[in-house]
């Protein structure tokens, strides 16, 4: 499991896939949560904008992402 730092919170999730370098833009991460591909804290989410707060985690394709607040 991968460790993501953010500098606030809370942080949309479709921003987190960007910053952490699983797409490669915004566009393709809003595409791809609202297919249903992204899991946050072992559900499917479907809602592109979700906040995300420290100590969610976010799994896409078999790669887990913890996120946690500097």
């Amino acid at each position: 499991m991968r460790k993501v730092e953010m500098p606030r919170e809370p942080v949309e999730l479709c921003k987190i896939l960007k910053f952490a370098g699983l797409v490669t833009t915004g566009g393709e991460a809003k595409l791809l949560i609202g297919d249903g591909q992204v899991r946050v804290n072992g559900e499917i989410e479907t809602r592109r904008r979700r906040k995300m707060l420290s100590g969610d985690t976010i799994e896409f394709r078999g790669e887990q992402l913890k996120l946690q607040r500097v």
